[in-house]
């Protein structure tokens, strides 16, 4: 647990472990905090660091509006800090779409790419979406019933109702707090014109993308056409789950990161 400054913003980060570096990048709800259960399977030979972007957690929070540019700057300074060259990243979500540009615009210090419920642009839907929640904030009960549903499976939120409850009552109050739905309605807003469409010929890496059969937010579309455009993408989708896939399906997700991130060869002569 440390901190560092960056463009005179305190900046909350974690790291455990030793072994090739793997950074995960946050949902847009989600804090260092998140990844309670993930520490142990994911440090074990893994260097595992979790970082707060501005407005998450417990880094500081802004006051004016920005857009991902300035959590990709974020990136790269927590890369300086720790002194390392290059090292896998792995995102979701909101955490994904900042894992993708700044693997655009540093190809050299990504060495393998991993997108969870992604998407290359925050097009009508997703757009609409934002401007939901944004509505919705002003009261804790309507914003959490505009927000939270959505991300989960019709079955995992059935089967799992009483755990959905005792969420709803922990929420509730987070949603009351002023500075936490001012952060949510400036992060929502700095995805609204993000649009990396023409630039995805610029991953030189290799990059795994994960769809969700019953993602009702980035849908199974968004990610095939990052697999599509691509170079060296590989792509799957997992059944049974929404777009909190890390929630949905924990062993799964934290298998695919594992192995993805430490597999020896990337490259194989099939003849």
């Amino acid at each position: 647990m440390a901190e560092f400054i960056f463009e005179g913003k305190k900046v909350y980060y974690e790291t455990y472990g030793e072994g090739k570096p793997l950074l995960l990048l946050n949902g847009i709800m989600m804090s260092c905090a998140s990844w309670k259960e993930f520490i142990e399977p994911l440090s074990a030979q893994n260097m595992l660091i979790l970082v707060d972007m501005l407005d998450q957690g417990k880094s500081e929070k802004m006051t004016e509006s920005y857009d991902h540019a300035i959590q990709i700057r974020l990136v790269d300074a927590l890369l300086n800090e720790l002194q390392l060259e290059s090292c896998v990243i792995a995102g979701i979500s909101y955490g994904s779409e900042v894992g993708l540009e700044y693997a655009i615009l540093h190809p050299d210090r990504v060495e393998r790419l991993l997108l969870f419920n992604a998407t290359a642009a925050t097009g009508p839907w997703l757009d609409d979406i934002g401007k939901a929640w944004n509505l919705a904030s002003a009261n804790p009960e309507s914003y959490y019933y505009t927000s939270i549903p959505v991300i989960y499976s019709p079955r995992f939120y059935t089967q799992n109702n009483d755990w959905m409850e005792r969420r709803r009552k922990i929420l509730y109050p987070v949603f009351s707090n002023e500075g936490f739905i001012n952060a949510m309605i400036r992060l929502t807003n700095s995805s609204s014109n993000y649009d990396v469409r023409d630039r995805l010929d610029k991953i030189m890496c290799p990059t795994l993308i994960v769809s969700c059969q019953q993602d009702y937010l980035t849908p199974v579309d968004e990610q095939k056409y990052l697999a599509d455009h691509i170079a060296d993408s590989h792509y799957l989708i997992i059944q049974n789950s929404g777009h909190a896939s890390m929630y949905e399906q924990p062993m799964l997700f934290a298998s695919l990161i594992l192995g993805f991130a430490n597999a020896s060869k990337a490259k194989y002569n099939i003849t």
